[in-house]
């Protein structure tokens, strides 16, 4: 029971970073001049991503470990889905983190502004998997 009760507060954590910075950081952000917003992109993303990083690994395991003890593969989902975020990183917002911190403030304008706004709507995908694992969380918790 434990197992499943720490993968669902690890679960929520990680939702509540990843939606924070879409509905709250990130539209401030977007209303910086182009130098200060590229700045606080990559002064943010910097500790964001070790953090976000941490919890689906650290959720993910978790959930293999609940699915396991409990004989209920929902929570083997909640893990696929928290750790669905590495592979999503890599291969969908990496490119475009790479060419942000590529970026110096004197040529933030405009690639940093179409980039700073592309980012967004991707990391929407992180926030997305990590509400669909705190759902999938609460369901296999009906199941005690």
């Amino acid at each position: 029971m434990l197992a499943g009760d720490v993968t669902t507060v690890v679960a929520a954590l990680f939702t509540g970073a990843a939606v924070y910075i879409n509905v709250a950081e990130q539209p401030a952000r977007l209303r910086l001049d182009a130098a200060a917003m590229l700045a606080h992109w990559q002064a943010s993303y910097r500790r964001a991503q070790r953090m976000q990083a941490s919890l689906a690994l650290i959720g993910g395991v978790l959930g293999v470990l609940a699915a396991y003890v409990r004989g209920d593969a929902r929570w083997l989902l909640a893990g696929a889905l928290l750790i669905a975020n590495w592979p999503y990183t890599l291969i969908c917002i990496r490119p475009v983190n790479d060419a942000l911190q590529r970026l110096a403030s004197a040529e933030a304008e405009p690639s940093a502004r179409r980039l700073v706004a592309r980012w967004g709507r991707l990391h929407a995908g992180r926030s997305g998997l990590g509400v669909a694992a705190v759902l999938v969380c609460l369901w296999a918790a009906q199941g005690r």
